[in-house]
């Protein structure tokens, strides 16, 4: 039986990642990992933890029932997890579980934000942020008010 680890965010971009993967046999094991998007720091301030928790597992149940009935579709077996804390540790724990497995990474890329990486040895990405140099936001500040 081929066991594949998948995280996933978004269904929509999941089931056009996974469509190219899935077999016909029924002989696949799913390792389906939901990765909750981060709230900020200061959202502590306002929600308890416990309402956190319970907005992640709604929000996990929701992305697995979209997501689980198109695996289960050929017949496939799928194990959801829910992600808690950092992705590597979660990936090794899932490897001692369920033994050699293959890694996908199935979340959206978002513009401006680094995506932690799923494998120790997976290749650390260009950081995405945009950087403006001081003198070419000074030059445009030159132009709007040239342009009054």
């Amino acid at each position: 039986m081929d066991k594949i680890i998948v995280y996933v965010d978004d269904a929509a971009y999941a089931e056009q990642q996974l469509a190219p993967m899935q077999s016909r046999g029924g002989n696949t094991h799913w390792v389906l990992v939901a990765c909750a998007p981060r709230m900020t720091h200061r959202i502590s301030k306002w929600v308890s933890h416990s309402a956190r928790e319970n907005w992640r597992a709604k929000w996990a149940d929701k992305l697995f029932g979209a997501v689980v009935p198109l695996l289960r579709r050929h017949g496939d077996t799928v194990t959801p997890v829910l992600a808690k804390g950092p992705l590597t540790e979660l990936t090794q724990r899932l490897h001692a579980e369920h033994g050699v497995t293959r890694v996908l990474d199935a979340r959206r890329p978002k513009i401006g934000h680094d995506m932690e990486p799923v494998t120790p040895d997976q290749p650390a990405a260009k950081s995405s942020r945009w950087t403006v140099p001081g003198a070419v936001a000074g030059m445009g500040a030159m132009l709007v008010l040239a342009a009054e």
